[in-house]
């Protein structure tokens, strides 16, 4: 399987072998569709990536508004994909059955355009306060943010997890702001305002008003059940994977390497963002973030 510069995508490959280890009748019908809507377009890019990516610069003054659609479903190369599925693979599993399938859709849908606004804003914000018209040029792409907004919801609704980040045991509630720094550290290349965002709109949700207003704009969606918080009873190395509260698909485990979540998330800036620096055909100033 190829793609662009006629080499193996082993993420993408891997990707798919572990998509089979869980057994697709294990994934719930969005989380499955979101999946293949980011393979899709990884192997058929609507466009280049400096023509999806979202800035202020191109969102905000050029109104390239479709940016806020394209930007979340398209990735730099298979590895970013690779980890980011596997991020949703599990999040998915997690919050879907929960939430119902209709409702988790609107949630995707909704987070993945609101996240990109709240970037330029933060990108905007920075723009002004550090007075460094390059924030208004920073580009970004991939569904990260997104990912970071569930794990917030997540957080909410399986209260009383311990996560591993870096080596350190952290309480779940913690362990987003703990990533965006760390990963920020890491490799600076990649869009700590795009995962801010992501945390940021993920708040809105559990602990502002964005819960309430999407429910009075979904009106009569009569498949929306909001589950109820459980109380905070605290787990750790549950079948082997820390803070993993519900059991997945035996082979899940089996087949991540025994890493957690955000091992994974380390292991991905590691692998995938570390050699990268703007694409060729990015305009001078224009910089890609990766998310």
């Amino acid at each position: 399987m190829q793609r662009r510069q006629g080499r193996v995508n082993a993420g993408l490959l891997l990707l798919l072998y572990q998509i089979s280890q869980v057994g697709l009748q294990n994934i719930p019908s969005v989380t499955l569709g979101v999946l293949a809507l980011n393979i899709f377009l990884f192997l058929n890019p609507v466009r280049p990536l400096s023509e999806v990516c979202i800035s202020v610069k191109e969102g905000f003054y050029r109104k390239n508004w479709q940016r806020l659609l394209l930007s979340p479903v398209h990735h730099a190369d298979d590895w970013h994909l690779y980890y980011n599925m596997i991020s949703m693979l599990w999040k998915g599993i997690m919050l879907e059955k929960k939430l119902k399938s209709i409702w988790f859709a609107y949630i995707i849908a909704v987070f993945s355009v609101l996240i990109g606004v709240v970037y330029m804003m933060l990108e905007f914000m920075l723009t002004k306060i550090l007075d460094d018209p390059s924030y208004e040029m920073n580009c970004a792409v991939g569904f990260s943010g997104v990912l970071f907004a569930l794990k917030v919801l997540n957080n909410h609704y399986n209260p009383g997890r311990v996560s591993s980040v870096l080596g350190l045991q952290i309480s779940s509630k913690y362990a987003c702001w703990v990533e965006l720094v760390a990963i920020h550290l890491i490799s600076p290349g990649t869009s700590f305002a795009g995962h801010l965002a992501g945390i940021l709109v993920g708040l809105m949700y559990t602990m502002g008003p964005l819960k309430k207003i999407m429910k009075a704009c979904a009106g009569g969606i009569s498949s929306f059940t909001d589950p109820a918080r459980p109380r905070d009873y605290y787990y750790s190395d549950y079948y082997g994977y820390p803070g993993y509260q519900y059991r997945a698909p035996r082979s899940y485990y089996d087949y991540t390497g025994g890493l957690t979540e955000e091992e994974q998330l380390e292991r991905a800036v590691l692998n995938s963002l570390n050699e990268r620096g703007c694409h060729p055909g990015t305009p001078k100033g224009h910089q890609q973030r990766f998310s």
